[in-house]
Formats: C-alpha cells, sequence, structure tokens
C-alpha cells in the first residue's frame, strides 16, 4: 500500500485536514478490491479525485477509466449513454451504438452526480451491480460487463429515498464502502495553502508576478464559508491575480471578491445554532466587525459634513436615514432627526484616523481638499514614505492612499 503523502502529492492533492487524510486512507485500503464506493460531499470539494486514485491503485489501472456526469446528460438519451443502443431504436438511431459500460469492460466507470438518475435508469443500473448484466435500448439480448462502478454525489441520498427520487436497494449497493470528502470551510488550515498553489500556478501560467496576502487577508480568507468550495476558491485566486496591480493584498481589497460574504450563516433557534459547524460563532462575531467598521465610516462621514458645512439642521436633514439607522439600537431611539439636539464629535474617532483638532488649527484657511494633501503627506513623511504604515495611521486602506497619491499627485 502507497503512503498517504505520497499518494496526495501524485495526484495534486493539497492540505493535512484531518477529514480528508481519513478519507484518502479509506480509498487507499478499498482500491485493490473490486467493491463499489460511494463518494459524497458538497459540490467543488473534489470528489473527482476519489475514483482516479481507486483505478490507478487497482488491477484494473492498465484498462479504460471512464468518467460520466449524470447531471448532465438529458433523461431521453441516459439509458443509451450508459447501455448503449440498437440501431432504430429510436428516431435518429441510424447505427447501432456501444454504451459507456460496454466500452468500459473490464476497467472503471465514475459516475458523478449520481443522485440525478432517473427512476428507470437506476433499474437498469441495479442489474448490472448485482449480475453484470445489461440490455442495450431496442434489443432483447442480455450482455456481460465487467466494470468497477465508483459513484458520486453531493446529494442527501437517505433524504432523496424517502422522497422516492432514489432507489434504496440502489443506494446500499453502490455505498458497499461510503467516503465522505468535508467541505472547505470545515477545512480551515488547508485554505491558505490551497489559495497560495492557486495563485502561484496562475502566475506561472500567465508570467505575472505572485500575489501575496497579508495577515488581515489570510484571516479573512480562512473565515469565508465557501459555498462552491475549492473551485470557487481557485476562482477567487486568479481574480484577484489578474484584476489588482498591488501584488500584496489586503483584506479591504480581498473583501471584494468574496460574494455574500455572511450569506449562509447559520440561524439561531432558541439561543442555539442549527448548524453544528465548528466555526459559527467565529462567523458571526466577524460579521459583527464588519458591520461595526461600516457604523464607523458612516459616523466618519457625518463627522466631515458638520465640520464641513456648520449647518447642524441641514447635515441632519440630508443624513436623516443615515442618523435613524446608526442611532436606532440606542436606548433612546431617534423617530425623527429633528429631535437631535446636539451631534458630538467622539474624540478617539478624530485621533484614530484624521487628527482633525490639529488640523484645523495650523490650517484655518485651507480648504477640505488641502488639509487632506497636507495630513497625507506628513502621514507618508513620518512613515519615511511607506504607504502601508500611513494608511493605517490615517485609517484608511493602502488602496485608498494610493489612488489619493495619484489623484493629488503626490
Amino acid at each position: 500500500m502507497e503512503n498517504l503523502q505520497v499518494i496526495k502529492q501524485r495526484f495534486g492533492i493539497i492540505g493535512n485536514n484531518t477529514l480528508l487524510n481519513r478519507g484518502i486512507e479509506k480509498t487507499i485500503r478499498v482500491a485493490p478490491t473490486d467493491i463499489s464506493v460511494l463518494v459524497t460531499g458538497e459540490s467543488g470539494v473534489g470528489k473527482e479525485n476519489i475514483p482516479k486514485i481507486i483505478h490507478q491503485l487497482s488491477h484494473r489501472k492498465h484498462a479504460k477509466y471512464i468518467a460520466v456526469n449524470c447531471g448532465a446528460i438529458p433523461e431521453g438519451t441516459i439509458d443509451s449513454e450508459l447501455f448503449g443502443h440498437e440501431k432504430g431504436a429510436f428516431t435518429g438511431a441510424t447505427q447501432t451504438r456501444k454504451g459507456y459500460f460496454e466500452v468500459t469492460d473490464g476497467g472503471t466507470i465514475f459516475l458523478d452526480e449520481v443522485g440525478e438518475l432517473p427512476l428507470t435508469t437506476q433499474v437498469r443500473l441495479l442489474r448490472v451491480l448485482e449480475n453484470g448484466e445489461f440490455i442495450k435500448v431496442g434489443s432483447s439480448q442480455v450482455q456481460k460487463t465487467n466494470v468497477r462502478i465508483v459513484a458520486a454525489t453531493n446529494v442527501k441520498m437517505l433524504e432523496a429515498i424517502k422522497k422516492g427520487k432514489f432507489r434504496e436497494d440502489l443506494y446500499y449497493r453502490l455505498s458497499t464502502i461510503e467516503i465522505s470528502l468535508p467541505p472547505l470551510r470545515e477545512r480551515g488550515e488547508d485554505i491558505n495553502l490551497l489559495f497560495r498553489k492557486f495563485a502561484s500556478d496562475f502566475a506561472q501560467k500567465n508570467r505575472i508576478p505572485v500575489i501575496r496576502l497579508d495577515h488581515e487577508a489570510t484571516k479573512l480568507l480562512q473565515n469565508y464559508r465557501y459555498p462552491g468550495n475549492i473551485r470557487q476558491l481557485k476562482n477567487i485566486a486568479e481574480q484577484v491575480s489578474i484584476m489588482e496591480e498591488d501584488r500584496i493584498i489586503s483584506s479591504d481589497i480581498l473583501i471584494q471578491y468574496l460574494p455574500n460574504n455572511f450569506d449562509n450563516l447559520p440561524i439561531l433557534v432558541d439561543g442555539k445554532s442549527s448548524s453544528n459547524d465548528f466555526a459559527s460563532e467565529r462567523d458571526i462575531m466577524y460579521k459583527i466587525l464588519f458591520d461595526m467598521r461600516n457604523d464607523i465610516n458612516d459616523l466618519k462621514k457625518l463627522t466631515l459634513d458638520l465640520m464641513q458645512s456648520g449647518n447642524l439642521k441641514e447635515v441632519q436633514e440630508e443624513n436623516r436615514g443615515l442618523i435613524q439607522r446608526i442611532y436606532e439600537d440606542q436606548e433612546t431611539k431617534i423617530t425623527n432627526p429633528h429631535d437631535v439636539e446636539v451631534v458630538q464629535i467622539p474624540e478617539t474617532s478624530t485621533q484614530n484616523n484624521y487628527d482633525f483638532i490639529e488640523t484645523i488649527e495650523e490650517h484655518e484657511n485651507l480648504s477640505l481638499q488641502e488639509k487632506e494633501i497636507e495630513m497625507i503627506k506628513k502621514s507618508l513623511e513620518r512613515n519615511r514614505g511607506k504607504r502601508k504604515l500611513a494608511a493605517k495611521e490615517l485609517g484608511i486602506s493602502e488602496r485608498t492612499l494610493y489612488r489619493k497619491i495619484k489623484q493629488y499627485d503626490l
């Protein structure tokens, strides 16, 4: 039996997650036999790797291997694709055709998305599993085949059986051995490794510098839930690689490439999570922090408007919706923005971002744009031209600072 790490390297499998390793170890053990295998897991977790390992480690490795996507073949033609047909069996059948089970005799056939098979096709497949027999469409002659079947599905099979969409006897025939692969969100320690691999491969293929994630971006990457799993992570790595000029990627940049970041968070019922996923509490906390950051940015905008116009009532009227949203959760809810008599600027907010007080005292006669230019220049001088440190001091993203440097020709 080959070593686990050797197998992973041979088939390009990256990661050391315990559940992933367990699935591959199970695959290695079952490969030399002729037992049927059912691979389960969400779409995009890499289920297609399992039948390849099984075929290559079996005595059938020199025979044919065919992968069939059952969900992509129309219901009216899938029997013909799998079992073949006789000339004249149906309109358009101008000649006899061999099906996959006949062509793959002696080898391995991988039935991906097997849960999508029509019930009539399931009956035919069950006969192949039980005694290796099948009949071509339009024929009455029984044919024999010696095929190893590996199936995969992202459907919850027991639920499909209860709904009458999948035969129970076929399920137990297929799942003599069941191998389950974990979703990417449960492989937190592998996510960064996979991202770096995808980014490196893409950079090498397209002859561009490799992107790197900073510390905060790496944490953000690990906290995302990846409904599309590994396929989605690869897509993100390639998008960022081609679209961003800066090769060091911050969390502010990365988050733009994570669509619907928190749409799949678990729902809380009676104070308890409906999901058993260990990352759920962390994800909820991250969403709270993300919302807080948005509120802080809105407060900055409101403060700037107040300082620039000096007209409290006018600013309240223009920002009525913003004021209501920010303060609606306070003990005294604002039902009418005109009820607000005083808006105080938090001292920590001004000190952490634009040091407003010092700027106003020194440059009373300068416009707001001139003040911004002056603050950026001072921050760059204090940080010896290092944009990352200057952006952090100013309370803006490095990307925003870079844009302002170009805008003001600094």
